[in-house]
């Protein structure tokens, strides 16, 4: 803040007056009922503030709130928890001025003269109602225009929505930790400020039901504080119903607030209704309790149930939505469907103060070109100065004027090195510093993607207290390593495998109490999940302390679904063993009960690993318990990828995927009935080039040993032949246009250093080609570049200005035997055709500089490439855009779906054999 009254107006100062003073005000309320002094002095600095800027009728508001403040300390007026909602209501208003400029106050003052009058009423009548106020707030322009809010894609519903997830996951857990603390006011306050955030929040978005009842949870919440009432464990169900049918505001659209209230009406009144029974002390009605349960809900067990202990470490602080408006126009550009992404403000500003350091860097380049002009300027004076020796030199001149002639170039020379070696140095350390921010900013961006543990376990707590309440049984649940940070992507992934992990060990893994006390345990089951960063990767272990796992009835129910025979079975090892429960159905259970089944969907869950590149392991000991191992990469959007090259391009293999890599003499290569196999470990591993699996020509003839890239999974291994090793690398992944589909074996694309494109190869993918080919009994054999007919190499050039779809093209026809030129656009393409003879031209239609359309009106416009067959190739596939490329001249017209069916190849060859 400034003392310069031109930079920072009085106004500005009670804008600023306001902001602080109703925050303290709201602080207050929270706290001692709002009769705190802290409170009263906030109301009393707000009433001054607006007196000596002339808004008088928010002075006026200020003095009741101080007088309302007062009379409930001294007694003079009912102190229910009703009675802080028309305070309440006063501080919002009041908050509002601090989005006010000072030429709109009196338009506000008019917008809200009549909540004013009616508010004031209320803080001075001695008692007031109850219920609360029906007063409208009038929200400043400037603070959330209404065209803003309801721009499409991101709205103030859109925050309403994000806080409502917030708030019912602290009020499911928090109430988890009451009922199992019920003694500790500490666990109250929480509670409370997420209901009065929610009542809050759905009021100024209109949704009137969800106010009435988060109104009524905070009422008992604040009695509880009060210590005029304990919330027993049979009352958890109800405040559970409450959070739960909020949680459904989560999916709520534009303007159905109406329709939520009124579909949830009577859910709402009967939960209003025991919320009440509790606030004065009545016992809740069991029928009403089941009644209150919509269809969506899962209804209250009985209070006699066995209780589940939790120890959940306290979770970081919740991360903010931060969106920037530029202006309405830019905010209603975003589409309905646009993720909206949580980024903490603490990393933003991180993002903004490295964004300001490049910004910086970026403007130190106009200097460093200035300073080369001058190098430039002085090596023409050098040039000149040469010049003047060589003509003075060859007319004979002598030799004293050509010698002083020469030392001035020398002078000259040694001033320009001195110049060079400084710039160099000034370059070599600006190189530096600018590698040392592009890390940081890239480190930071991977950063803001990663989110704590703790967003994908908040609902283990329910579920782990539902499911001991139905079964009887006694759960202790640890949730360790919350703050691990887990890639956004990963962490969505994990949340359902490992919901099913956890059920399986509640119902199926632990004991009943009366089993775990005849068995020596403590009664209470434990169950652990915890997750840690371990080696580059994210370890996640679920753990339970229950029977385990028994290797023999696993073996006598492999041999009874008929999986094996008996005489197989027996020779099966644990860990063999353990490998059918991970089959589609597969489970030990006698019974499947309502929750899980051992075994039972792990399918799923070893499908959602192997898709990330990880890998999961089971171990259990009979008696003792079961652990579930799962190790996965941190992020999704970076790979450690081995470079190899396969028909003279690389290609990047996920260095997680590769069990090993080989060099095999050529003499060690087996032969069984067409097939070719490798000796490795006492275990036959199949070959196959990789060449063949990518329908790309070999390189040259492989001599010496083979370089090998052993891949697998549970089902077997094979040997991947390439041309050679290159090394590994960090890869950002880049993933491949949507509209491609899938490319056969090929899971995304990346740059390298020097700035060349490279596929990374879907392992999972290319392990069941070579299972094809393998099977097939196909020979280990490199194609050979020319086709079978021994034809002539045709050159072909490809103009496109996505380097993905370039790649993509340039492999296929690589494939077919053809030399391949690529272009990034019309304009380039254009130049590269007048440079050189082709006998295809590939062309995109969207490009920048010169689109696909014009280039192929040039290339008809000029007579020796009238002949030229051209092959259109596009994302449009209309009939008109069709129509308007045939007419232009172009041969065919395809779109980019033909690059996975095969229609591509075969367009080509009918153009050019």
């Amino acid at each position: 803040m400034t003392d310069d009254p031109d930079e920072f107006s009085m106004f500005d100062l009670f804008r600023e007056e306001v902001r602080r003073n109703t925050a303290e005000l709201t602080r207050a309320l929270q706290e001692a009922d709002g009769s705190s002094a802290v409170g009263r002095e906030a109301a009393r600095n707000l009433r001054g503030a607006a007196r000596i800027v002339g808004v008088d009728v928010a002075a006026d508001l200020a003095g009741a709130i101080e007088e309302a403040l007062a009379a409930r300390t001294e007694g003079t007026a009912r102190t229910s928890d009703n009675d802080l909602e028309p305070i309440r209501q006063a501080s919002v208003l009041l908050d509002g001025l601090a989005g006010v400029e000072e030429g709109d106050v009196a338009r506000w003052v008019a917008d809200n003269a009549a909540a004013i009058g009616d508010l004031c009423a209320a803080l001075r009548r001695p008692a007031v109602p109850s219920a609360p106020l029906p007063v409208q707030l009038i929200i400043p322009k400037q603070a959330s225009s209404p065209s803003a809010l309801s721009a499409p894609g991101f709205s103030l519903l859109s925050l309403f929505r994000d806080e409502v997830r917030t708030h019912t996951t602290t009020l499911t857990n928090g109430l988890i930790d009451l009922e199992n603390d019920p003694g500790n006011p500490q666990r109250l306050e929480p509670l409370m400020r997420a209901a009065h955030s929610i009542k809050g929040a759905a009021r100024i978005v209109g949704v009137e039901g969800a106010v009435r009842l988060a109104h009524g949870m905070e009422d008992v919440f604040v009695a509880a504080q009060n210590g005029r009432l304990v919330i027993r464990s049979a009352d958890i169900d109800v405040f559970l119903q409450s959070s739960d049918l909020l949680a459904t505001l989560e999916t709520l659209a534009e303007a159905d607030g109406d329709r939520w209230s009124g579909e949830n009406a009577a859910a709402i009144a009967d939960l209003r209704n025991q919320l009440q029974a509790i606030l004065h002390g009545h016992p809740v009605p069991p029928a009403s309790k089941a009644e209150a349960a919509p269809a969506h809900m899962p209804a209250a067990h009985a209070p006699a149930a066995a209780p589940v202990e939790l120890e959940v470490p306290p979770t970081e602080a919740v991360p903010l939505v931060v969106t920037t408006f530029a202006t309405v126009e830019a905010a209603a550009e975003r589409r309905p469907d646009d993720p909206v992404v949580r980024v903490t403000a603490h990393s933003l500003n991180r993002l903004m103060g490295l964004a300001g350091e490049s910004l910086v860097q970026a403007r130190w380049l106009q200097p460093f070109s200035t300073a080369l002009l001058k190098l430039k300027q002085q090596q023409d004076a050098l040039a000149a100065a040469l010049e003047d020796a060589a003509r003075l030199l060859a007319v004979g001149t002598a030799v004293d004027a050509a010698a002083s002639t020469l030392d001035e170039a020398r002078r000259e020379a040694g001033r320009c090195r001195q110049v060079l070696a400084a710039r160099i140095a000034e370059f070599e350390d600006h190189a530096a510093a600018a590698e040392d921010l592009n890390s940081r900013l890239y480190r930071e961006v991977i950063a803001s993607r990663m989110r704590p543990f703790a967003d994908g376990a908040h609902g283990f707590p329910r579920l782990a207290r539902d499911m001991a309440r139905t079964l009887g049984k006694h759960v202790k649940l640890e949730v360790l390593g919350q703050s691990t940070e887990v890639d956004r992507d990963i962490l969505e992934k994990l949340e359902a495998p490992l919901t099913h992990m956890v059920r399986n060990a509640i119902d199926h893994g632990l004991e009943n109490p009366t089993e775990r006390q005849a068995a020596g345990k403590a009664e209470a089951g434990s169950v652990r999940v915890e997750a840690r960063h371990r080696a580059g990767t994210l370890a996640i272990t679920v753990t339970d302390d229950g029977r385990g796992i028994d290797p023999e009835k696993l073996r006598r129910k492999v041999v009874d679904r008929g999986l094996v025979t008996p005489e197989m079975a027996a020779d099966l090892s644990e860990a063999e063993l353990m490998e059918f429960l991970f089959l589609p159905g597969f489970s030990t259970a006698a019974a499947v009960s309502e929750f899980s089944g051992r075994g039972v969907g792990l399918d799923v869950v070893q499908d959602m690993v192997r898709t990330v590149g990880g890998t999961l392991r089971l171990t259990s000991k009979p008696g003792r318990g079961t652990t579930f191992h799962l190790q996965l990469p941190i992020t999704l959007s970076v790979v450690r990828a081995v470079l190899v090259v396969v028909g003279g391009e690389p290609y990047a293999f996920p260095h997680n995927r590769i069990d090993r890599l080989l060099r095999v003499p050529q003499k060690d290569i087996l032969s069984l009935e067409g097939r070719q196999y490798l000796s490795i470990d006492g275990q036959n591993v199949g070959l196959v080039f990789a060449t063949q699996l990518l329908d790309v020509p070999a390189g040259p003839s492989l001599e010496g040993p083979l370089a090998v890239i052993l891949v697998g999974e549970t089902s077997g291994h094979y040997g991947l032949v390439v041309d050679s090793f290159i090394g590994e690398q960090d890869l950002v992944v880049r993933p491949l246009d949507a509209r491609l589909g899938k490319v056969p074996n090929i899971s995304a694309a990346a740059i390298l250093d020097d700035g060349a494109p490279v596929l990374i190869v879907d392992v999972e993918d290319l392990i069941r080609s070579a299972d094809g080919f393998i099977q097939a009994g196909s020979l280990l054999r490199s194609r050979p570049p020319e086709a079978a007919n021994g034809s002539v190499r045709k050159r072909i050039l490809v103009v496109d200005d996505s380097a993905t779809v370039r790649e993509v093209e340039r492999q296929l026809l690589r494939g077919l035997g053809h030399d391949v030129t690529l272009a990034n656009d019309g304009q380039d393409g254009w130049n590269q055709l007048r440079a050189g003879r082709f006998d295809l031209v590939v062309t995109d239609v969207d490009m920048p500089r010169m689109n696909g359309l014009e280039f192929v009106r040039l290339i008809r416009a000029e007579p020796r490439f009238r002949a030229l067959p051209v092959l259109v190739i596009s994302y449009k596939d209309r009939d008109a855009d069709r129509r308007l490329g045939i007419d232009l001249g172009a041969d065919q017209y395809l779109t980019k779906n033909s690059l996975q069916d095969g229609s591509f190849e075969r367009a080509v060859q009918a153009l050019i054999g």
